[in-house]
């Protein structure tokens, strides 16, 4: 899944685009650019995005070579 339908997701479970970015600390244009894929979701706001949407959308989903499992 790319990155804008991971952001359509997160929006829809926190229930808005706007609220997205209010509980990410960005401005709503920000949203909708990466939505519309002017922009890509920065690694330092996928975490974020993973609390917001309580692990529905995971930041390893965005970036699974910077959020890849450690073997125990």
């Amino acid at each position: 899944m790319g990155h804008q339908e991971l952001i359509k997701r997160a929006a829809e479970i926190v229930g808005s685009r706007a609220q997205l970015a209010r509980e990410i600390g960005v401005k709503p244009p920000t949203v909708h650019q990466w939505v519309a894929g002017e922009r890509p979701v920065p690694v330092k706001r996928c975490l974020a995005i993973e609390r917001a949407t309580g692990g529905a959308v995971t930041a390893r989903e965005f970036y699974p070579e910077v959020f890849e499992e450690k073997a125990a």
